[in-house]
């Protein structure tokens, strides 16, 4: 009976290896890519090659596991999971508020040590953000109306930039309230 078992599963491995996601491989330039339009020096393009593009943009480097299943279809899942959360080769056809919400986002998650995550650090070393490169990417992130010259809605960025600090500053205003209420409770 084990033996039946043992066989069944070693041919349920050997078939799934032929059954593969699709890959996400971008085969043209990406248009709405965030250094399209948005200032990213080389610094931080770098930074977001080695620790965040392959699961936040149209382009994965696949290392030479994930032809192995179930890795494929879990590492597919990992991609398509943090492309829905951010992409940085769709970023810049998204409204404005979307932008900088998504770029508070980034700024927390790395301080928090949240991003990158660790299943991907630990495969990937190369991917590990030192204190000066978080430094880096933090101090980066409220540049971000520093729109190209060539850029579209440069003025319009610039005009909705106090709104959105004023809004930023009101919304963790009431964060904090709301985290200190939690506690005392």
């Amino acid at each position: 009976m084990r033996k039946k078992i043992l066989i069944t599963l070693a041919v349920i491995l050997v078939g799934i290896q032929f059954i593969h996601p699709e890959r996400n491989k971008a085969s043209e330039p990406q248009s709405d890519a965030i250094a399209t339009r948005i200032t990213v020096p080389d610094n931080i393009k770098n930074i977001l090659a080695r620790a965040c593009n392959d699961c936040h943009s149209n382009n994965t480097r696949y290392p030479w596991y994930s032809h192995i299943q179930p890795v494929d279809w879990w590492m597919s899942n990992h991609v398509t999971e943090g492309k829905r959360e951010l992409n940085f080769d769709e970023y810049t056809n998204k409204s404005l508020r979307y932008q900088y919400h998504k770029m508070e986002e980034v700024a927390d998650q790395i301080e928090e040590g949240e991003m990158p995550l660790d299943s991907y650090t630990w495969m990937h070393r190369e991917a590990r953000l030192n204190a000066s490169e978080k430094k880096e990417l933090i101090d980066w992130n409220p540049n971000i109306p520093g729109i190209a010259s060539s850029g579209k809605n440069n003025s319009t960025i610039h005009k909705l930039m106090p709104n959105f600090t004023i809004l930023c500053s009101f919304r963790n205003q009431k964060m904090s309230k709301l985290q200190a209420t939690k506690r005392q409770i």
